[in-house]
């Protein structure tokens, strides 16, 4: 349908990518994946015609339908219901065809113009634009405003309706996630799988390229690769590729060992077995595509308060809101190493939570307290928006603590991968990419013992996403989080509270749950049914056989730590640069081959920890 060949683009006097070659079917769904700068846009716009100045050849049918997602939304008077559903041009060219029959009496013309109304499914177009605009997030409420009524934010999702109201045989989607929320982006996601046309997307979210692609198109070095499979299989693929290089591998196993390391640390902790199952597959799933990641240009800790408080912070009776109560007699306790994600669909009050718990709102009513030493960081867009553009990089850290040396902030921002001029010049021409970056280098500055994050992965690129990801791991203080991107909750938080009906409750599944719940398809009525009753069952046992099974994972905890232990050995002696050499008594290979046998055996006794564990706990959604 779609098909490059010997394509180059350059960007003024850089070149993008060079004699390029690939095609997109017509039902594929392809990301589109690489470094900023790589090309991802200027592709976006040769396809669309926007670029006359590249080599080579873009070749598709004539008659080919695209549509695009724009970036800008003009703050109209016209009515959103009516802005969605014109993105149909074809039956709006019919519609205004037929009012100009009907007032200069050219009934002659109505027949055939109202059968081709009703060929384009003119008749159900108003009830269409309605699902997408439920589906992305709007209430019936909102179907009756004029466009100009909602922020920024609220406008993107209306664009995006109207490019997915707009019959097409390809849909081109530049970062379509941006200003959604999680349960929109799930919509959206199912919504492109069940498209029966060609999607290329740009998108830095790794969970939403799995749920939605068949093919990752990769920009790198002034080339394009296209690989099978979605965003998870092109990663495992290029951590494979990239760990066969020996110079890398003790980086490499540095990486792999952290991750390892919060594997162990959060099974010592883990309550309930399906969160601990979801969270264990996605930490091995990290561990797999380590070395995918040696070159990231970000590297930086979160180093926590040295004083503490336990708790930091009780709400007790709390109703917290503006005008009304959103959230109502809410008693929650934050003591230190909490770290929960909070799940619920845009309006239900997460940010209004965190915005309470930071004092930034004042209560309704119930009372809040603090612990003596609780020290928050505070990550939201506003803290962005509030940067001073006059100021540097630089100035903006060294304002923090007058006392810290220009060489050490200079080395601590360089974790951040500010460097050269971008440190100690004015940040007015800063993307919103390295603004977000210095605002999250302003917060882990300050060392807090809780973080207070929402949606901080705006404007990151992956690379930055996989660097918070394992910072938030490490940090060992309390952790509060929204956020949209599932690959960053499923690897940092250990619980879910879900808000919803002005109301704040744990939530006992994972986030494969919550996306079936909010795709309106109940696991435990689904692919869980016989699970779940099993579970009940099971978890109904008397004390002394819950003794037994508890020594059962006493033990295999033992086990596991002795095998742990060996592991770290092994890297220890994998990543000494005296391994490598000819003369070397370390037998690299021998190693390596004892590495796997004690992870084979490792996981089997995993799956057994898991088993035992679902026994004792049962398993609901809602507490």
């Amino acid at each position: 349908m779609l098909s490059f060949t010997n394509l180059s683009l350059r960007a003024g006097t850089q070149l993008l990518f060079e004699e390029v070659s690939f095609t997109i079917y017509q039902t594929n769904k392809i990301g589109l994946v690489g470094a900023n700068g790589s090309g991802k846009t200027s592709l976006f716009r040769a396809i669309l015609g926007d670029l006359d100045s590249y080599d080579g050849y873009i070749n598709y049918p004539n008659d080919l339908r695209v549509s695009n997602l724009a970036q800008e939304v003009p703050a109209t008077e016209e009515i959103a219901l009516d802005y969605v559903v014109s993105g149909d041009e074809r039956l709006m060219r019919v519609n205004l065809s037929i009012e100009d029959a009907e007032q200069s009496g050219k009934t002659d013309l109505l027949g055939d113009l109202y059968a081709e109304y009703e060929n384009l499914n003119g008749y159900t177009a108003k009830s269409r634009a309605e699902k997408l605009m439920i589906g992305l997030g709007f209430e019936t409420k909102d179907f009756k405003k004029s466009v100009r009524d909602f922020s920024g934010g609220w406008r993107v999702r209306l664009n995006l309706a109207k490019t997915l109201m707009q019959p097409s045989d390809l849909v081109l989607l530049d970062e379509p996630t941006n200003h959604l929320d999680l349960d929109a982006i799930i919509w959206l996601a199912n919504w492109i799988k069940s498209y029966d046309g060609a999607v290329i997307l740009i998108s830095h979210d790794r969970e939403f390229l799995d749920d939605c692609t068949d093919g990752i198109a990769y920009l790198d070095d002034r080339t394009i690769e296209l690989y099978p499979g979605n965003y998870s299989d092109f990663e495992i693929r290029r951590a494979t590729k990239l760990a066969e290089n020996e110079k890398n591998y003790a980086k490499q196993q540095r990486q792999i060992s952290h991750i390892q390391n919060f594997i162990k640390r959060f099974k010592a902790k883990a309550t309930k077995a399906r969160q601990a199952q979801s969270r264990i597959k996605a930490l091995e799933r990290m561990e797999k595509i380590a070395p995918a990641h040696i070159n990231s240009p970000f590297k930086f800790t979160i180093n926590e308060s040295e004083k503490n408080s336990d708790p930091l912070i009780v709400l007790d009776a709390v109703s917290i809101g503006y005008s009304s109560p959103i959230l109502e007699d809410l008693t929650i306790v934050i003591r230190p190493r909490d770290r929960i994600g909070l799940l619920g669909a845009n309006g239900q009050g997460k940010s209004t939570l965190i915005k309470s718990i930071n004092g930034e709102l004042n209560l309704i009513s119930g009372s809040k307290s603090e612990g003596k030493n609780l020290k928050i960081g505070y990550f939201s867009q506003h803290q962005v928006d509030d940067l001073d553009l006059d100021m540097s990089a630089l100035n903006h850290i060294q304002c923090l603590d007058k006392r810290v040396s220009e060489q050490e902030v200079r080395n601590f921002l360089g974790g951040f991968n500010f460097t050269g001029n971008k440190i100690s010049s004015s940040i007015e021409l800063f993307s919103g990419g390295e603004k977000a970056r210095l605002a999250l280098a302003k917060i882990v500055f300050e060392k807090p013992n809780l973080l207070l994050m929402d949606e901080p992965t705006n404007h990151l690129d992956m690379e930055m996403r996989q660097a918070l990801t394992l910072a938030l791991q490490s940090f060992s203080g309390a952790i509060i989080l929204v956020s949209h991107d599932r690959h960053l909750l499923a690897n940092t938080v250990d619980e879910f509270m879900i808000l919803k009906d002005k109301r704040v409750e744990r939530f006992k599944g994972d986030l494969e749950d919550y996306r079936r719940i909010i795709l309106g398809r109940d696991s435990i009525q689904n692919e869980d049914k016989e699970a779940i009753p099993q579970k009940k069952q099971v978890s109904k046992i008397d004390k002394k056989a819950a003794r037994q099974v508890r020594a059962e994972i006493s033990k295999i905890e033992r086990r596991l730590e002795r095998f742990q232990r060996k592991l770290n050995e092994i890297d220890q002696e994998l990543s000494s640069s005296d391994a490598y050499k000819r003369d070397s008594n370390i037998n690299v290979q021998s190693l390596l081959r004892e590495k796997i046998g004690i992870s084979e055996q490792m996981e089997v006794l995993e799956e057994d920890w898991l088993q035992r564990h679902s026994i004792i706990e049962g398993d609901e959604f809602y507490s």
